[in-house]
């Protein structure tokens, strides 16, 4: 395993500084496709999900700087689904006074799909929040695990697979599989720490 990169400091603490294009990059690659998939479960168009998710981005980036993140008033994330919310309703104001027909009967599924209540948006939210994250993490740290390592940990930990059949099937020790699964999982737990500082 590659040695990890050192602990550094919040993601939000970081995007404060428009110095850091790493951090601001970063930080779009987990929340944007969180906003469009929210805009679009919330019967916006792909093409309107993706300004909304553009206007989103830009409110973060105008409000960082003043934000006083404090987190036992709340997660980020809420405050962030607050903020596409409110978007999404203003957009569908706008809409309803200029109305426009969208040629297929898409919207109709996406209507009687949507959740009703802003619990169960925000549920939705954290759910596609989580599994964002998990997957944007495991992008990250997948390059510094040997493929056999990763694939232990994967057939086990995500896919379900039984440790004796996995060991088999990559021709491992049931100890590697635990190893290499113990390993990753631990990698893990630290980059998705250093997210949710």
């Amino acid at each position: 395993m590659q040695q990890s990169p050192i602990t550094r400091p919040s993601l939000l603490f970081r995007i404060r500084d428009a110095q850091d294009r790493q951090a601001w990059n970063q930080f779009v690659d987990i929340y944007a496709p969180l906003i469009h998939r929210f805009s679009k479960r919330s019967g916006l168009q792909d093409a309107d999900a993706a300004d909304l998710t553009q206007e989103v981005l830009q409110s973060v980036h105008d409000a960082i700087g003043r934000l006083d993140y404090d987190p036992q008033r709340g997660k980020f994330r809420s405050w962030l689904f607050t903020v596409a919310r409110n978007r999404i309703k203003n957009f569908m104001r706008r809409q309803s006074r200029h109305p426009r027909g969208t040629g297929d009967t898409e919207i109709k599924k996406v209507l009687d799909n949507h959740p009703t209540t802003t619990d169960e948006q925000e549920a939705a939210w954290d759910e596609d929040y989580e599994q964002r994250l998990f997957h944007w993490t495991a992008d990250q740290i997948r390059p510094e695990f040997k493929e056999h390592t990763w694939q232990a940990f994967w057939k086990t930990a995500v896919d379900g697979q039984e440790t004796k059949q996995v060991a088999e099937m990559l021709s491992m020790s049931l100890g590697a599989v635990y190893v290499a699964k113990s390993r990753v999982l631990a990698r893990f737990k630290e980059q998705i720490d250093q997210i949710e500082q």
